[in-house]
């Protein structure tokens, strides 16, 4: 029996990589948070300020047995875009930056070996802007974020935002959907 692993992935929203990530076959929990930022135990008011320096990210937990960092690493990338600077549509900000924040050197190396693939092989038609960094602190989001797409479905962003990121990963990866996602 494999021990569980983590990996912090900011793309954008919380609210949609969460969605996403909850849904994928050897995921066991998905936590919404704050990460690598300059205040301890930040809000989400400090937070959308954009001075506290902290992304919104979701911390993934997962069986190694089951999926791998570099299938989590592809749905990570397919599912939000990469290539903007501090944005993601709408949201925009620091924040709302693309990160790889890792505890586990190897997961640092799997992240640098496809960001170096996948600009060698110009994916995205451009730049891609996703820091990988270690992961300096991290603080869970407010209960009301967690599950926040599972709980407001047909709330407009969910509804507008949320749900084509989650009918994306779907279509593209149903060989990772965990049974009834």
């Amino acid at each position: 029996m494999s021990t569980l692993q983590s990996i912090t992935l900011g793309g954008g929203c919380f609210w949609c990589t969460e969605a996403v990530f909850d849904r994928v076959r050897g995921v066991t929990d998905v936590q919404s948070g704050y990460a690598n930022g300059d205040v301890a135990e930040p809000t989400y008011e400090q937070i959308c300020t954009g001075r506290t320096g902290h992304a919104e990210v979701v911390r993934v937990t997962f069986d190694p047995d089951q999926i791998g960092v570099r299938e989590l690493l592809e749905i990570f990338f397919a599912t939000h875009d990469p290539t903007t600077l501090d944005r993601q549509g709408n949201d925009v900000g620091t924040q709302y930056r693309s990160g790889i924040y890792y505890t586990d050197p190897a997961h640092r190396a799997v992240a640098e070996d496809m960001l170096r693939e996948m600009g060698q092989d110009k994916i995205f038609g451009a730049p891609i802007v996703t820091e990988v960094q270690p992961l300096a602190s991290y603080w869970p989001a407010e209960d009301y974020h967690q599950d926040y797409y599972a709980h407001h479905p047909h709330q407009g962003y969910c509804a507008f935002v949320v749900l084509p990121k989650v009918e994306k990963f779907r279509q593209t990866f149903a060989r990772h959907l965990k049974p009834g996602a």
